[in-house]
């Protein structure tokens, strides 16, 4: 009897620690339901908690690689980036301009209709709907119904979450980043594309906001994310702004 207590003590022991580990290692365990609200307290109530946590479950690997540095600073930097694109703040916003992300569901200003920005990561262009809409997380008609971007918050979610995971051309993906699985090429050294917050700038609109010097949009997106990094108690990294990194389409 004893003999065989013992390895089934065991075996339970093992598996009660894995399953431990697998839900430690959920983004639920970094981004609480309180915490959620203190980051986005002026949020637009479309971006529900829970439609954020069923679109992050659909991808494993979000938020959930590396250790608990990595994984905090991965999730500071998407909501850094998420936050600006969405934002609704001002120099003199209650709370601050950085409290004020996920505002709008839909760009102010359309560019390129019916695919204009939509979402956290305000989804733009036919080329992006139609690869967002591959993904075997999403699988989702955004191209004859680019309004579910705007009126599904988990599929407003997902996409976001996907262009934060997916490469493109020359670009790494802003996961990789983040988590330190990318490594610069030579040409990347020369044109100052060095890892950290700042390339995922680069990556998102690199044409527009990097090698321009301190421009106020740069200066908006890194405000978000050192609210988010001081509030999970992770350092902001290197390389925070790209002001001296040529983009890829230069």
């Amino acid at each position: 009897m004893r003999s065989t207590l013992i390895p089934i003590l065991t075996l339970a022991l093992l598996v009660g620690l894995f399953f431990y580990a697998g839900k430690a290692q959920n983004v639920n365990s970094i981004i609480t339901p309180s915490l959620y609200n203190k980051m986005l307290p002026h949020r637009n109530q479309f971006y529900t908690y829970d439609a954020f946590i069923k679109a992050a479950n659909a991808f494993p690997q979000f938020g959930t690689t590396g250790d608990a540095a990595t994984r905090k600073k991965e999730l500071a930097a998407f909501f850094g980036q998420t936050s600006h694109e969405t934002t609704g703040g001002w120099p003199n916003a209650p709370d601050g301009p950085y409290a004020w992300g996920y505002s709008f569901i839909e760009e102010q200003k359309k560019t390129d209709p019916p695919y204009y920005g939509r979402g956290p990561i305000q989804l733009t262009h036919k080329y992006n709907y139609e690869q967002a809409a591959k993904s075997p997380a999403i699988k989702a008609d955004l191209i004859n119904n680019p309004n579910l971007v705007s009126s599904d918050p988990v599929i407003a979610f997902k996409t976001a979450i996907w262009f934060w995971m997916t490469p493109q051309s020359a670009k790494p993906s802003c996961h990789d980043v983040m988590t330190g699985k990318w490594t610069p090429s030579a040409s990347d050294k020369v044109a100052g594309r060095l890892p950290g917050y700042g390339l995922t700038t680069n990556i998102i609109n690199g044409g527009e906001e990097c090698n321009k010097g301190e421009i106020a949009s740069v200066t908006d997106r890194i405000g978000f994310y050192k609210r988010y990094c001081n509030m999970l108690g992770v350092s902001y990294g290197d390389n925070i702004d790209c002001k001296k990194q040529k983009p890829y389409n230069a």
